[in-house]
């Protein structure tokens, strides 16, 4: 079982980022899948997840209106289109996937699988 982000880097405040996200291995069986990210000197924060039929999606409120997740299940791939970047989005982004995923939170378990995270750095 192995999650593998890409697509972080460097980018101006305004600009924009999309991360992508490939699951590899898991079992069968429906699974959410999301984003959690790192500050440094800052707790994980879950900022958005997707159920597996793309119905359900959550968005923290520091990301919401300028962040999109989608996904495609024919290539177990996971998306993050992240718009009008902020200084504050600087961070370490991962892609987890079997998280618990609902319009209100999103909740990584001890099934939860996360990859090693991609860095997103938003320059002022």
């Amino acid at each position: 079982e192995q999650v593998v982000e890409s697509g972080g880097g460097l980018v101006q405040a305004g600009g924009s980022l999309r991360l992508s996200c490939t699951a590899s291995g898991l079992s069968s069986g429906d699974y959410s899948m999301g984003w959690f990210r790192q500050a440094p000197g800052k707790e994980r924060e879950g900022i958005s997840c997707i159920n597996w039929s793309g119905e359900t999606t959550y968005y923290a409120d520091s990301v919401k209106g300028r962040f999109t997740i989608s996904r495609e299940n024919s290539q177990n791939t996971l998306y993050l289109q992240m718009n009008s970047l902020k200084s504050e989005d600087t961070a370490m982004y991962y892609c987890v996937a079997r998280v618990g995923c609902a319009a209100f939170y999103v909740y990584a378990g001890p099934n939860t699988r996360w990859g090693q995270g991609t860095q997103v750095t938003v320059s002022s």
